[in-house]
């Protein structure tokens, strides 16, 4: 049995990574060899053998997705991108900063989500093993191939998770619209993690109670909630920009006029 990667990035990071075990690339008869140069060298150097197909034969494969004329075949042995969780918080930086996803069930949700991860540096992304988006190639798809950088872990509740990391001295922030306290008000400079629920249902209600603090983006039009993989990158963002001005601070730099 094997799983799919298809679209330009995610088989290029794919390859780059090299976390997965690609048994072959396949691309679409007549495609513009110079696109796809970097893909064709790093299959030579390893040693994936890329295979000339018809563009019909990859939609079926792809089930009419948007595969841009290429796809990688994985290993079914190679095919989990899930890291291990006490793994992430073992090797995660100084001051840690990681992402639990509660309720995320859309892919194109939790591909867009682990794509603003990746960009922010966060140091890993739990997810439970039900009410999660499956880890697929739609998710793959969407996330541009950043699923093939960033450590993403399944726990089996979230609960006992955040009372892990409180133990390890992390601050649990849950991020839900209407709440009294604003993100830009947050400390997010300290060890963190923030806890994101989906726009529909949002967080559940154990996983809420359990946060040390709730925190909301203010709106001001007339729609009263943003897309989670929006909303995740405006607080991720902002959780980096506290950081490096504390970094900043601390190395004795002068404050921004």
């Amino acid at each position: 049995m094997s799983d799919l990667i298809y679209g330009l990035s995610p088989v290029l990071e794919a390859l780059r990574a090299g976390r997965r075990r690609l048994r072959k690339i396949l691309l679409a008869a007549g495609a513009h060899p110079a696109r796809f140069s970097e893909i064709t060298d790093l299959s030579r150097r390893g040693h994936i053998p890329v295979e000339r197909r018809d563009r019909r034969e990859l939609d079926v494969l792809t089930r009419g997705a948007n595969h841009q004329g290429i796809v990688a075949v994985v290993n079914e042995s190679g095919r989990s991108t899930l890291a291990d969780p006490e793994e992430i918080l073992r090797q995660a930086g100084s001051p840690p900063l990681v992402v639990l996803l509660d309720n995320i069930e859309d892919p194109h949700n939790l591909g867009a989500i682990l794509r603003t991860c990746e960009g922010a540096g966060v140091n890993g992304v739990f997810i439970p093993a039900h009410r999660s988006a499956p880890i697929n190639e739609t998710v793959a798809k969407t996330s541009a191939g950043a699923i093939e950088h960033v450590r993403v872990a399944q726990v089996t509740n979230l609960v006992p998770l955040i009372d892990d990391l409180k133990q390890r001295g992390y601050w649990v922030v849950g991020v839900e619209g209407g709440t009294r306290t604003l993100y830009t008000d947050f400390d997010m400079s300290v060890p963190l993690a923030l806890v994101f629920g989906s726009e529909g249902k949002g967080i559940r209600r154990l996983v809420r109670e359990n946060c040390d603090a709730l925190v909301s983006i203010p709106m001001y039009g007339r729609v009263n909630s943003l897309n989670v993989s929006v909303a995740a990158g405006i607080i991720l963002f902002e959780a980096r920009r506290q950081r490096m001005q504390a970094r900043g601070k601390s190395e004795g730099a002068p404050d921004a006029e």
